[in-house]
């Protein structure tokens, strides 16, 4: 099932259970989803890389949102932002814990001959495209900082 059908299902149960709030965060993900279907030049369906990276970028958003409103002590805001964040959060795939990361990279630097900083771009194509959606990239860094050192 396509991440837009779960979202279509969820916004429909939203409804019927009279959750206004998770309706909110579910009708956020829908419009970003529609609106990069009919952005210029984008294709009809979207793929599951392109979901991630929007669900990624919502994200996003309500983290520096809520942040900020937390400065401002505007706690309401805030817990709002969280609650969202929380939600659209539930439909990215599980993040890899660091070992897995670690223990992946390893077997990246080992079958390619990788050795020294100077191999670092190459280690960082291979471990992106490995870790799409799965790992966030500063943290894939910084492993691959640490074992190339």
């Amino acid at each position: 099932m396509s991440l837009e059908q779960r979202i279509n299902d969820d916004i429909k149960a939203a409804m019927l259970a009279r959750e206004k709030d998770k309706l909110n965060a579910l009708r956020a993900i829908k419009s970003a989803i529609l609106l990069a279907k009919t952005q210029k030049g984008a294709i009809e369906e979207i793929s599951e890389e392109g979901e991630i990276k929007i669900l990624k970028q919502l994200v996003k958003q309500r983290q520096d949102s809520a942040e900020m409103y937390k400065q401002q002590n505007r706690d309401d805001l805030y817990q709002e932002e969280k609650y969202q964040l929380d939600i659209i959060a539930t439909y990215l795939p599980q993040m890899m814990s660091v070992d897995e990361i670690e223990a992946t990279v390893k077997q990246i630097i080992a079958d390619n001959g990788f050795a020294g900083m100077k191999d670092m771009g190459k280690v960082m194509g291979l471990a992106t495209k490995t870790f799409a959606g799965k790992a966030d990239n500063k943290t894939v860094s910084d492993i691959v900082k640490k074992l190339l050192a």
